[in-house]
């Protein structure tokens, strides 16, 4: 899926309670091929259920129309009732990019989309956000004003005919929305009171829009008005960020309910912290947190290591660890589990299908090395031995932040331990990728060569293979010298206690260097650009000379501090 274009729709449907309902809708969903269903997020007290789906763009709008047919089908809103606004069986659609297509394009393909429902399916459309027709309908809070019983009114008023559809109220389906818009996160925070007003407060002091200003009584007091005319307002505290406060009776307690519309303006840690801080000058207290949908890997990773660096804490740990640390520093399983296999867009994306050496277990990588297999070979290794000596140094690293008096200097060892971190991850990669370029030579090989076309296609293809071949060792090489600086600083420098580590990661990344120029040099033999065989050949002889000279160097001062123990 990496080439194509992919899009996100997170429509809400005015049902979540009845699961027989919501099946049926996400059956209709997942009739459609080149779709995948990531997330069902039902709620009872608010009786609605966000579903989450990506694919190609054709393919999801598909998806988005039958789930919005189903729903037209099945859910009755003259008997809905639940604590979060809404004027339609399928409330809101909107469309969202995840890669390699721009909003213009989106736009487009939400209006495609809304354009249908509205002419097919006879419901009254207003297309909000970046699909919206005027400036007054890009909030869909707008759009949305009067909700499902003020639709009757609403649909009569000229300034708010649909953008498609019909302008009449068909009581059983409401209205929908439809949109395109930047990444949100449905995101709310538990409080320790069962108060609706005052999770309300918590939330008008940090939302952008603020609170009004009131004559008089600051609940019950009309709302201040300037010389214009205009109602005046107090802003809030977050950019980016629409909050109202409710109470979840199924929980039993009152929640800020926040809706991030820009995550790179106000992530989701920074929404935790203030909605904290602000629920402490209230006498309340933020006691966790729930992601409603699912969130980008990058938005967890951010929030992990904000968490560990105010416990100034090393951040060159694993995903795993960073993300865990964001779980518990935000209560994010306080009401639920947090699955960040079932959460985090990206591993729910993951093709568990396809075999990787680096998920297999150190025993069965051994194993299948070891195999009449020619694959994984000395390239695969090489990176492995790259990926294993950076580890050490990591290793140190992360050892010496956490050493006791030694605290002034944990941000100093984070940032190596990070560059470590990121240095081992890269020849992680390469583990699979040498082996990946072995089979494309070999894929190659195995084209026909009947006549002279085919002979031809096959011989570029050879030397494409070749070349690409060619090129992972050379950038293991350039990896497994590179992370020598982490490695060597952290036998200068690290904790003296683990300092033969250092010395084991300098022989393993030596190892990964002069291994991947084997490699380098076997299948550059196969090239006929001479040119780039010369380069490559050059530039490795560099690479080695250096490496050598380095782990000289590093082991030199490993023998000198184990000397100075004696």
């Amino acid at each position: 899926m990496e080439n194509k274009k992919l899009i996100e729709c997170v429509p809400n449907f005015s049902e979540g309670r009845d699961m027989s309902i919501i099946k049926q809708i996400t059956d209709a969903i997942e009739t459609v091929d080149g779709v995948r269903l990531i997330d069902v997020d039902p709620g009872k007290a608010t009786n609605r259920t966000v579903v989450t789906i990506v694919g190609t763009p054709d393919e999801v709008c598909e998806a988005a129309f039958r789930a919005a047919k189903k729903a037209s089908e099945i859910i009755d809103m003259s008997k809905h009732s639940g604590a979060h606004p809404r004027f339609g069986a399928t409330d809101v659609c909107p469309l969202v990019p995840v890669s390699n297509i721009t909003m213009e394009e989106v736009v487009q393909y939400a209006r495609k989309l809304a354009k249908r429902i509205g002419e097919e399916l006879q419901i009254p459309v207003y297309c909000y956000e970046y699909a919206a027709s005027e400036e007054k309908r890009r909030n869909l809070a707008n759009c949305r004003s009067g909700e499902y019983e003020g639709l009757p009114k609403k649909l009569q008023d000229p300034n708010w005919k649909p953008d498609f559809g019909p302008s009449k109220f068909n009581p059983r389906t409401g209205a929908i929305a439809v949109g395109a818009r930047n990444f949100l996160i449905a995101y709310n925070v538990n409080l320790n009171t069962t108060s609706t007003r005052r999770a309300n407060a918590v939330a008008f002091d940090i939302r952008e829009k603020g609170r009004p200003v009131r004559v008089g009584n600051q609940v019950t007091g009309k709302i201040a008005l300037d010389e214009k005319g205009n109602e005046l307002w107090i802003p809030g505290s977050l950019k980016a960020c629409k909050a109202l406060g409710w109470f979840i009776e199924e929980y039993g307690i009152a929640q800020v309910s926040i809706n991030l519309t820009d995550i790179t303006v106000t992530p989701m840690h920074i929404a935790f912290e203030e909605s904290s801080a602000k629920a402490m000058e209230r006498g309340l207290r933020v006691t966790g947190s729930e992601l409603v949908g699912v969130v980008p890997l990058q938005a967890m990773i951010d929030a992990g290591k904000y968490f560990l660096n105010k416990q100034q804490r090393s951040t060159g740990i694993s995903e795993r660890e960073i993300i865990k640390i964001a779980i518990k520093s935000m209560g994010l399983d306080e009401l639920t589990p947090f699955d960040p296999d079932k959460k985090i867009i990206e591993y729910i994306l993951r093709d568990s299908s396809k075999k990787k050496l680096i998920d297999l277990s150190l025993e069965a990588f051994a194993l299948e090395t070891a195999s009449e297999s020619p694959a994984p070979g000395g390239g695969s290794i090489s990176a492995s031995m790259g990926a294993f000596g950076v580890a050490l140094g990591t290793m140190v690293a992360n050892l010496s932040a956490h050493k006791p008096g030694w605290d002034d200097r944990w941000k100093e060892f984070s940032d190596w331990a990070d560059k470590g971190k990121f240095y081992m991850e890269q020849l992680i990669k390469l583990v699979d990728e040498d082996t990946n370029a072995f089979n494309k030579i070999m894929d190659a090989f195995g084209l026909p060569k009947s006549n002279d076309e085919e002979k031809t296609v096959r011989k570029n293809a050879i030397q494409v293979a070749t070349l690409y071949a060619t090129e992972v060792p050379f950038k293991v090489m350039h990896l497994c010298f590179e992370s020598m600086e982490v490695i060597k600083a952290m036998a200068e420098f690290g904790n003296p206690n683990s300092v033969t580590d250092a010395g084991v990661g300098a022989l393993a990344a030596r190892s990964g260097v002069m291994g991947a120029f084997l490699n380098v040099k076997i299948n550059a033999s196969g090239l006929e650009d001479k040119t780039v065989v010369e380069k490559f050949l050059k530039e490795g002889e560099n690479i080695v000379k250096k490496t050598i000279e380095l782990e000289s160097a590093i082991l030199t001062i490993v023998e000198n501090k184990i000397s100075g123990r004696k």
